[in-house]
């Protein structure tokens, strides 16, 4: 346990020390975390000494220390046994050194070293692949700090209800791999939770296939979400288009944003397109147009625009996608733009 109470202490002079001949820039620990310089004890020479043993040269300890100062806090002990457990899922020293630049704040977390070992063998044994793994380490290491029965629970949550809603066994695993790299951070619900918002679909007359569908369409993030969130974006959307309960479904099914999707952010979204001169019926056409936020849509509608295409009697199809998606669309309507209506090139054919 380290005091955070700086006032009536001083900068402890071997870490200034130490830091300063690894060439660490000091002041910036100083603006990101002055109390550790405030710690009686530090190991900054041995933790520099393991980061080097990996293979870290001088400017990549400085770079690690500099982003993470309570990596020097940690000791040589728990660093060699934090190395050891990333080494279950890192090809070489040389991958681990690299993440370790990348995400200091995930490997000097050492409070859970049991959870994480427990549920790195865990995830391995469902089938993850390493790479997998090492990016849930990085990315979302609090779904390692559960106990491993936790994550347990909400894996075999998902199982028995994939198989209840007709999924099939041999399916199951890729499902629940997939689900799991699109959306790791599932495992930090409850298995109640993710039980109601299943039931909750139910209530609402979607088909076992079409919850099935949805759970895959939306990664995951159904289980982030609760009965209240998606009653009140239903409602919502059902106002707004104007349309019967069996069409309300058919657009969620068609975009699942509007059930993932708060009301104020449908609100604001919604707002953006109209002030485009988007209509309410175009919209309810493309209703995936909404998972785009206000500012995508304006940079993309001003790109077709330059090109003289007009949103207003267009498809809204073009607005769509991902970032790359865009850019092919955007090319295709280009290319036609700019091609000539008759081939230069080509023999006329004049009678005589």
């Amino acid at each position: 346990s380290y005091t955070t109470d700086t006032k009536s202490r001083e900068e402890n002079k071997k870490t200034l020390e130490s830091l300063h001949s690894l060439s660490v820039d000091i002041t910036k620990i100083r603006r990101l975390k002055e109390w550790v310089l405030l710690q009686d004890v530090a190991y900054v020479k041995e933790v520099a000494g393991i980061l080097q043993e990996m293979g870290a040269d001088e400017t990549t300890v400085a770079n690690i220390i500099e982003r993470c100062p309570e990596a020097i806090l940690h000791t040589p002990a728990e660093i060699n046994s934090q190395r050891a457990l990333w080494q279950l899922v890192c090809q070489n020293e040389k991958q681990l050194i690299k993440l370790i630049e990348q995400f200091p704040d995930s490997f000097f977390t050492t409070d859970y070293q049991q959870n994480q070992k427990a549920n790195i063998l865990f995830f391995q044994e469902l089938g993850l692949k390493n790479n997998i793994i090492t990016r849930f380490l990085t990315s979302a290491p609090n779904i390692f700090y559960n106990p491993v029965e936790k994550n347990k629970n909400v894996i075999e949550t998902l199982q028995r209800n994939y198989l209840n809603l007709g999924g099939s066994e041999a399916n199951m695993k890729i499902w629940i791999l997939k689900l799991l790299s699109q959306n790791p951070f599932i495992l930090l619900n409850t298995s109640t939770a993710i039980q109601e918002n299943l039931e909750f679909l139910q209530k609402n007359d979607f088909t076992d296939q079409e919850v099935l569908q949805l759970l895959s369409k939306l990664k995951g993030f159904i289980f982030q979400l609760n009965s209240t969130t998606m009653q009140k974006s239903m409602l919502f959307s059902k106002n707004i288009f104007k349309c019967s309960d069996q069409e309300l479904k058919q657009l969620v099914l068609k975009c699942p944003a509007l059930l993932y999707y708060s009301v104020p952010v449908l609100e604001e979204r919604l707002e953006g397109l109209l002030k485009e001169g988007i209509s309410i019926a175009q919209i309810r056409e493309t209703p995936t147009v909404l998972e785009l936020t206000t500012q995508i849509v304006q940079y993309r509608i001003k790109k077709l625009s330059a090109l003289g295409y007009d949103i207003k009697s267009g498809n809204l199809e073009s607005l769509n996608g991902t970032k790359k998606d865009f850019e092919v669309t955007y090319g295709k309507i280009q290319s036609k733009k700019e091609r000539p209506i008759f081939n230069p090139v080509a023999p006329l054919h004049i009678e005589d």
